[in-house]
């Protein structure tokens, strides 16, 4: 019956269907919306890249600080070199993609770039306490993207919290490699910033809200795992003061069941291939 009715209506020509579509508003505002759809999922994936490169230089980073052996003072030239290298090489992906996250696509785009941008805080961080012997601000963190992009205080968290394993890591080498823990004075500095970090991470107040915000939710997962690390440096040193003189030279103390057996996150995975 519909087919029938369908048979009899006139036919109109296909220019005349073409104009009723060029006029009509709907046409033109769907299209708009279609734009910035593609628009949008185009400009996430260009964000998304740039947080992996960001990523994976940063960890190239971490690595060539950690194969210093002279704490608190500047790296050998190779290996400032190669830093810096690595660090330019992320100001460029910076600067490429910042035109991308101003204004409201700073926020829109956030959960998207927060992990390069974590990785990258711990980088500087742990190259800028190995030199320096102090915690990098978030002045100096946002300086050092010359404001390309916001470093949001969160993400600073964050990444400073991943900070406090690569400063274990490095506390259990110079145990290893210097020897005398319970008099080397660099040894002792670093545990107890290591202590310092643990107390004022332990009164951090992410209530607001009822806790369960992004920051709340991450700061829980990373607490626990941080709190262990600063317990396996802690064990190290009392270990070599109490037992130093048993120890063979070159002793390097077993945390893998402690690695193993240390609740989850970023931290304890440290001495896993990345």
């Amino acid at each position: 019956m519909a087919t029938a009715q369908r048979s009899r209506e006139p036919h109109r020509p296909k220019n005349i269907l073409a104009q009723e579509l060029q006029n009509n508003p709907y046409l033109s505002m769907f299209n708009h919306f279609r734009d910035e759809l593609d628009e949008h999922h185009d400009r996430r994936e260009r964000v998304i890249k740039a947080s992996r490169d960001i990523t994976a230089l940063s960890k190239k980073m971490i690595f060539t600080v950690q194969r210093a052996r002279e704490p608190f003072s500047p790296l050998p030239t190779s290996l400032s070199k190669e830093y810096e290298t690595r660090f330019k090489q992320i100001q460029n992906i910076i600067s490429i993609i910042s035109p991308d996250l101003q204004e409201i696509s700073a926020y829109r785009y956030a959960r998207q770039i927060s992990g390069g941008i974590q990785e990258y805080i711990e980088a500087i961080a742990f190259h800028h306490y190995l030199t320096t012997g102090k915690l990098i601000p978030l002045s100096a963190v946002q300086q050092s993207v010359k404001s390309l992009i916001e470093i949001t205080p969160g993400d600073y968290i964050l990444g400073i919290f991943d900070l406090v394993g690569e400063m274990m890591r490095f506390s259990i080498t110079m145990i290893a490699t210097r020897g005398g823990a319970g008099k080397d004075e660099k040894v002792a500095k670093a545990l107890r910033d290591l202590r310092e970090l643990r107390l004022e991470f332990e009164g951090l107040d992410t209530a607001l809200g009822g806790g369960s915000g992004l920051l709340g939710k991450e700061v829980q997962k990373k607490l626990g795992v941080m709190k262990a690390c600063v317990e396996k440096v802690e064990a190290a040193v009392c270990g070599v003061i109490v037992r130093g003189s048993e120890r063979p030279k070159g002793w390097i103390p077993d945390l893998t069941e402690a690695v193993r057996g240390g609740g989850s996150g970023r931290i304890d995975r440290i001495y896993e291939d990345e």
